[in-house]
This record gives structure tokens, C-alpha cells and sequence, in this order.
């Protein structure tokens, strides 16, 4: 009993890294719940399991509620963006659905919305992490985020799989592991994307570290 309260125990540290996901994942669900707040909701979340993959995490609650505050305007506004453009291309795939039909025309329609979609997912993936980490515009966030996901297909395939696993065990497997759900998600592809941020944004230490700027 007393080597499983050893905080230096490989197990200690999951059980701890799984109820800290846990947390993070209600705050997020709860940050969420307007709908419009979803992104600056990620982008903290991203914040903070970025710091907790780098061991430099300082508080959890006092991290999120910093990042969320601090980074709203251009989270809000990157997230509605993303939205607007994931609903476009659902109608699309809704009526092109409905109006299928065994030609060229329907094929070469259904391959250029695919691949839409796909490239839509890849920025998904990737924006808010970025958004948390560096600062930039809009656009230059949504440029980068499709950059560094082509790029680095394995990774974003792997954070893709570690998504769809996790939207599929909640559905069919066992519906309590919505209780980690993104925490969990978020953490994991943390670990995934440091390595990149790294690269792309050079020394390590010259990553910003505070939001006391403005973001566009």
C-alpha cells in the first residue's frame, strides 16, 4: 500500500495525470456550455495541458481561468470562424447526400468536399493549440495550423485517431469516459505537438510565456 502512495511511482503519476484530465475536461465542458466560448474554452485547456506536458504547470484552475480570459477575443473569434466554415461544408454534405447521383459530376462534387473536410479537420486539430502557445492573426494561425498539420502527418493522424477512439468509446463502449473526454484528448496530443511547437517556434525558452499582449 505505501509503494502505491509513492508519488515517485510510474502509477502514481498516470492516476494523477488522469484526475487532473478529469478536472481540466469539467472546466472546459463547463466553459463551453455557451457555445460561443468553445474556443477560447480550448485554447485554455491547451494552455494548460501544454504546460502539464512540459511539468511547468502552476496551478491548474488559476492557468485555465488566465488563458481563458486573456485569450478570448482571438479565440472567440478563430472559433466562429472554424464554425462557420464546419457548417458550410455540413449543409454541403447534407445536400449533396440528398441529391446523389451516379454521374461524374456527383463524384468529382463528393471528392473536392472530402477533401475540404479534410483539410478543415487538419486546421481544427491544430489552430487552438497554436493559439495558445504563440501569438499571431487569425489568419496567420489558421495558415500555420495547416502548414504544421501537413507537414507533420503522422502526428496529426495519430491525434485524429486519438479523437475519433475516444468519440467512439464514449458512443458504444462506455458513455462515463465523457468524464475524460477532451482533458484526456488534449493532454495526450499535448505530449504529441510539443516536439513541433518546439520546431517551429525555436529555443524553447523564447516561447512566450505570459498573455499580456493583444491578439488580433
Amino acid at each position: 500500500m505505501r509503494d502505491l502512495c509513492n508519488t515517485d511511482k510510474p502509477l502514481f503519476a498516470v492516476l494523477t495525470k488522469l484526475t487532473y484530465s478529469a478536472y481540466l475536461n469539467i472546466l472546459w465542458l463547463v466553459c463551453s456550455l455557451p457555445i460561443v466560448t468553445i474556443g477560447a474554452s480550448t485554447t485554455a485547456l491547451f494552455y494548460v495541458t501544454l504546460k502539464m506536458a512540459e511539468d511547468r504547470d502552476d496551478g491548474l484552475t488559476r492557468m485555465f481561468f488566465k488563458a481563458f480570459r486573456e485569450n478570448f477575443k482571438p479565440a472567440t473569434k478563430l472559433w466562429l470562424i472554424l464554425l462557420a466554415v464546419g457548417s458550410f461544408l455540413a449543409a454541403d454534405g447534407f445536400v449533396l447526400r440528398r441529391m446523389w447521383s451516379e454521374n461524374i459530376f456527383w463524384t468529382l462534387l463528393t471528392a473536392v468536399l472530402i477533401g475540404a473536410a479534410v483539410l478543415y479537420g487538419i486546421v481544427l486539430l491544430y489552430a487552438f493549440p497554436l493559439l495558445a502557445r504563440f501569438e499571431n492573426t487569425t489568419f496567420g494561425i489558421l495558415k500555420t495550423a495547416f502548414l504544421v498539420g501537413v507537414r507533420y502527418l503522422f502526428c496529426t493522424l495519430l491525434m485524429a485517431a486519438i479523437y475519433g477512439i475516444m468519440g467512439y468509446v464514449i458512443v458504444f463502449v462506455f458513455t462515463p469516459a465523457f468524464l475524460l473526454g477532451m482533458g484526456f484528448c488534449a493532454m495526450i496530443c499535448s505530449f504529441l505537438m510539443l516536439r513541433i511547437l518546439y520546431l517551429i517556434g525555436g529555443d524553447p525558452d523564447a516561447v512566450h510565456e505570459e498573455y499580456d499582449h493583444d491578439k488580433n
